[in-house]
């Protein structure tokens, strides 16, 4: 049977004199390409500590103001990989605001990021899925 591992989205922005900036991540384990925050749920693990760890995990800070949005989807991974016992991974969207662009990326896992405005971001990420995401937060604090 095809097993989807359960995960968490998380679009990670900051307010600026210059607008909200999100963070991107460059990818370099399994794939290459920019995400945005993001990763398994632990067994046992509840999901709004599954979404502070991914950000910890892969920016070094601890979030502010996380907010649940009611998007949900799944995706299958794009290859194999050794080992693996999912063939992809079911999401829920969340965000999560950091107070300024001091972060420590996981560099086992990413090369670079960056804070670009909304249109940058959305032109940068590699997944539609994501897109959608970005979007649906930045509609989101729009209306803040």
């Amino acid at each position: 049977m095809e097993k989807y591992r359960k995960s968490v989205f998380v679009v990670v922005y900051r307010k600026t004199p210059n607008g909200i900036k999100y963070l991107i991540l460059k990818r370099k384990l399994h794939w290459s390409g920019w995400e945005f925050p993001k990763g398994g749920i632990n067994d046992n693990e509840e999901i709004m500590d599954a979404v502070k760890r991914e950000i910890k995990e892969e920016t070094g800070r601890s979030p502010l103001n996380v907010q649940s949005h009611n998007f949900y989807g799944k995706y299958k991974y794009d290859k194999k990989v050794l080992g693996r016992k999912f063939i992809g991974q079911t999401f829920s969207l969340y965000s999560a605001e950091l107070k300024d662009d001091k972060i420590q990326i996981d560099e086992r896992e990413h090369s670079d990021y960056l804070w670009p405005s909304y249109l940058e971001a959305n032109k940068k990420l590699t997944y539609e899925n994501q897109k959608k995401s970005l979007e649906i937060v930045n509609e989101a604090l729009k209306k803040e």
